[in-house]
């Protein structure tokens, strides 16, 4: 099923012909015989004007800065650049040798505030690899400055920032691409990680319309609560009376250990990875110093206390949860010096990230460049006072998808285990609304959700962490073949990666290095999430808003 055509805004403004006007994802054409890699074999299109004349395309809003010939990589490309208003910069890559009919927009991470286009997970996509798909990534309204103080008395660049960015990058580049080529893209696709995965699952809630397929990676979408209460409780849970740090991060290597020796085995293999560390039963304290025992082998308590707090998240002096549980999955410690320091006086990221947003973000009409980390108060009262202000346009919660849905569009949500940044367990508690707003047989039509075992932040972790997202999606759009397994690969292991809640299990012979000795199991009973916490209602339909610019204001 394919989305309906719709003429785009900037159309009329195309200096050049009618035919210009750009389409957003598509009049497609029918499903064509298999290409590389199981997609669609769609013919090759070639410009119709040599690169340096696409500056002189006009597009309302668009103000082109310059268009020049790449020869570097693949294929050489027509590297665009310019403005959206007010102050969007965008990065559009045209192939002018034969462009094969997709357009993919790329995401970007943290606060963003860079043009940089960068496919993610894509490794062996036939073709991204050959260098035929068109192009374009937007630095969403700023640059640089990722401490938030962009955001200071400049409304418009937080709207841009939260939705508005991506969206007018699509529009604009749709235009060039129809402009270029006299043709508008068969297919239309979206991938991002982190706040990348936010802006791609925002595209799907707001702009259902842009894309055919979208491809979220540990999304930033509860940016709210993340960037706030878990990353401050991150910091603050591991501070004493004085402010000193408890838990350094030379006794994470014990732990881990530790976690491995408890849980390795209940997926059946030790292989040093946990496919599911929601069934581990870790307790710190079982780390506790003997006496007279070397403090290098063992966890005060204090120190067993600080283990059990970051793995469990934000809670209040009541236990009231603040944020989803579990924060940091067991397995995944080494990854903690993201904000376990080294040593005494040191900076953790998380801190960074927590007053980046608290400062600039969190109350988007008062900026408080003085805000210190110790100010946050852990309480049910508090959360809503700090989350209220910009969640409704910042986070992506929204779990009605049906418009997306109905256009025929395909979503694949993947996260690793690991993450350090942000909990899998968010990503869990999104999909489960989803499927209870939605209906799970609906959302099986449309959408997988991939977990990593041992992967860390978009990448990197202890499991294999490298693996191609793209091609499985654009061939579930393009030839409606539902993605099945991906196979992932570190230095010196694949492993097959299946739609959850079906995990990998060993066949019983051959090397547990080769993902071909391992078979799909889908657990008689699932797993499920514990939602109970007191933002459960972020994840709902119709609590988004549209804030407009009015005066040096955000007004909702």
């Amino acid at each position: 099923m394919h989305r309906p055509v719709r003429t785009l805004l900037v159309a009329a403004a195309l200096l050049l012909t009618a035919t210009a006007a750009a389409t957003p994802a598509t009049a497609q054409p029918a499903r064509a015989p298999g290409g590389p890699g199981g997609l669609a074999d769609l013919a090759a299109v070639q410009p119709v004007m040599p690169c340096a004349e696409v500056i002189g395309v006009k597009l309302k809003g668009v103000t082109i800065t310059s268009a020049t010939v790449v020869t570097t990589g693949a294929a050489p490309y027509c590297e665009v650049r310019g403005t959206i208003a007010p102050a969007n910069t965008i990065v559009v890559r045209l192939p002018v040798t034969g462009w094969t009919q997709r357009y993919v927009q790329t995401g970007c991470g943290g606060l963003c505030g860079n043009a940089s286009i960068n496919y993610g997970q894509s490794s062996g996509c036939p073709v991204i690899a050959d260098g035929t798909v068109a192009s374009a990534t937007t630095d969403m309204g700023h640059q640089g400055q990722n401490d938030g103080s962009w955001a200071a008395g400049n409304p418009q660049a937080q709207i841009d920032f939260a939705y508005r960015g991506v969206h007018e990058t699509a529009v604009a580049a749709k235009a060039l691409i129809k402009a270029f080529y006299h043709r508008a893209p068969a297919y239309s696709y979206f991938t991002g990680c982190s706040d990348g995965g936010r802006e791609a699952l925002m595209e799907a809630q707001r702009y259902p319309d842009d894309f055919d397929g979208i491809a979220a990676g540990a999304p930033a979408n509860n940016m709210a609560v993340q960037n706030t209460f878990h990353h401050a409780w991150n910091v603050l849970a591991n501070k004493d009376a004085n402010g000193d740090f408890i838990l350094l991060s030379g006794k994470l290597p014990l732990v881990h250990a530790a976690v491995l020796r408890a849980c390795d085995r209940i997926d059946g293999l030790a292989d040093g990875l946990i496919d599911d560390p929601r069934l581990c039963r870790f307790d710190p304290a079982s780390l506790h110093c003997a006496a007279a025992q070397d403090p290098a082998t063992c966890l005060t308590p204090a120190e067993a206390t600080v283990v059990r707090k970051l793995h469990d998240g934000a809670t209040d002096a009541r236990g009231n949860r603040l944020e989803p549980a579990v924060a940091h999955p067991w397995g995944s410690e080494l990854e903690w010096t993201l904000f376990v320091p080294a040593a005494q006086g040191q900076t953790v990221a998380s801190e960074n990230f927590a007053l980046s947003y608290l400062r600039y973000l969190a109350d988007p009409n008062h900026p408080n460049p003085a805000y210190r980390l110790s100010e946050l108060q852990f309480t049910v009262e508090s959360f809503w006072r700090t989350v209220l202000p910009s969640s409704t346009y910042l986070a992506a919660l929204d779990p009605d998808l049906g418009a997306f849905q109905r256009g025929g569009g395909k979503l694949i949500l993947w996260h690793g285990w690991n993450d350090q940044h942000i909990s899998t367990q968010n990503t869990l508690v999104y999909w489960d609304s989803v499927r209870r707003t939605m209906g799970e047989r609906s959302v099986d039509r449309f959408a997988r959700l991939y977990l990593f075992p041992g992967m860390a932040h978009c990448g990197g972790g202890e499991g294999p962490n490298t693996f191609d997202v793209l091609t499985p999606l654009m061939s579930w759009v393009e030839r409606a073949t539902a993605p099945g397994r991906i196979v992932a690969a570190g230095a010196t292991r694949t492993r097959p990666v299946f739609p959850y809640p079906t995990v990998a299990r060993y066949d019983g012979s051959g090397s547990i290095d080769d993902a071909a000795n391992f078979v799909p199991f889908t657990p008689r009973i699932e797993v499920r999430n514990d939602a109970a916490w007191v933002g459960e209602r972020l994840f709902s339909h119709g609590y988004q808003t549209w804030p407009r610019a009015v005066n040096g204001k955000l007004v909702m």
